[in-house]
């Protein structure tokens, strides 16, 4: 894929499987366990068997390697297994990398998943602990003694310059929180079901770090999620109306870090969603207005708001004005703030659910999904639409 030309891709793989466990604070059981629960169950909403599987990807920060997985799973012989980097901005990128394998002939049918103990076991938002040293890991190195030692600190120093730039309060990053957790209100799987929330609510809640409150934080989740990717014509021998990859992309713009690019030219925006958003336009040759709903990766809420921006759904600035007037259906199964923290990959069935009709917050006649992966990190995204 070059960032300059549209690519190939597009049209010849589509998510066929979605499967999860329950999403809880304490599963009360392992990782591996969660993950072989969630791929078994994907291949079951496909109609597939281990014995179809030839590949499999997840993410580096996962503790379930892909050849553990395939023994414990049932799965066989294996042509194709990958790792995708940077945490929630690996997300989407595990189906292009599916999507690629299937492709290109070296894999049939792929399996993503992503599973972790995340509440009861390791907590990304306590921050740095233990970190063995890298090289990625001494841009954090520059951070770390003024305190800034958690995403949410990290994500605030973005969140304040973002306020002041255009004369907002943070009272606006609670648009996209009441929505998530409205949709989540209605859906049966997720952690907040029945719980909606208000604006007050927001404006209520304790500061983690200024500007951003508890609500602006995304939970922290026990659970697993797999997806199931094989070529569009094998997708349609197969019981699950297919969810076609119209287009995927990975993004790293000028001066990346992991979550600090700080010295960038300006700290309003988020280039690396630039570059995904362009790569998507271009590869697909869709634009803002032919997309039916959006799954944005919210782990906070103010970089949903820059999102928008970013893919050009409204202009900068405008991003929580755009959320309240409801002018895109938003992570309709109550995104990670509401549903389940799995890293966006609970995001990415969610569309899967919109193409085929079966959201519990579905939007009638959606044909076209976009989502998008962990932001301030290299990230990814997709478009997914029906077949045909």
């Amino acid at each position: 894929m070059s960032i300059r030309r549209p690519d190939t891709l597009g049209g010849k793989a589509a998510v066929v499987g979605i499967g999860a466990t329950e999403f809880s604070k304490n599963s009360g059981r392992s990782e591996l366990k969660l993950a072989v629960e969630a791929v078994g169950a994907a291949l079951d909403d496909a109609g597939l068997t281990p014995a179809d599987v030839d590949g499999l990807v997840t993410f580096t920060m996962d503790t379930s390697p892909e050849i553990t997985v395939a023994q414990a799973a049932g799965i066989g012989e294996l042509s194709f297994f990958s790792r995708i980097h940077y945490g929630g901005g690996a997300a989407c990128a595990t189906v292009q990398q599916a999507a690629l394998a299937v492709a290109s002939g070296v894999a049939d049918v792929v399996v993503c998943y992503r599973a972790f103990n995340e509440r009861s076991g390791r907590r990304f938002g306590s921050g740095v602990q233990r970190r063995e040293p890298t090289a990625e890991g001494a841009a954090l190195g520059w951070n770390l003694p003024s305190g800034l030692l958690t995403p949410a600190s990290w994500v605030a120093m973005a969140a304040q310059r973002y306020l002041h730039m255009y004369g907002l309060e943070p009272e606006v990053f609670g648009q996209v929180a009441v929505v998530d957790r409205r949709h989540a209100a209605r859906n049966p799987a997720a952690y907040f079901h029945g719980q909606p929330i208000t604006l007050a609510d927001h404006a209520a809640s304790r500061w983690i770090v200024e500007p951003l409150r508890l609500l602006d934080c995304c939970q922290e989740t026990d659970g697993g999620q797999a997806l199931v990717v094989t070529s569009v014509e094998r997708a349609r021998d197969l019981p699950r109306p297919p969810a076609v990859v119209v287009a995927a992309a990975q993004g790293a713009g000028r001066s990346q870090e992991q979550m600090t690019s700080f010295y960038r030219d300006g700290l309003t925006g988020l280039p690396e969603t630039g570059v995904v958003a362009r790569q998507l336009w271009r590869s697909s040759g869709l634009a803002p207005a032919d997309i039916d709903v959006g799954i944005l990766y919210d782990h906070f809420t103010p970089f949903v708001l820059m999102q928008l921006e970013e893919f050009g759904f409204c202009g900068p600035g405008e991003g929580g004005a755009f959320v309240e007037a409801d002018a895109l259906p938003l992570n309709t199964h109550g995104g990670q703030l509401g549903e389940a923290y799995l890293h966006g990959m609970n995001g990415i069935a969610e569309a899967v659910r919109q193409i085929r009709g079966t959201s519990v917050n579905q939007v009638a006649g959606a044909s076209r999904s976009l989502v998008t992966a962990g932001t301030g990190v290299p990230t990814s995204g997709l478009i997914l639409g029906a077949d045909g």
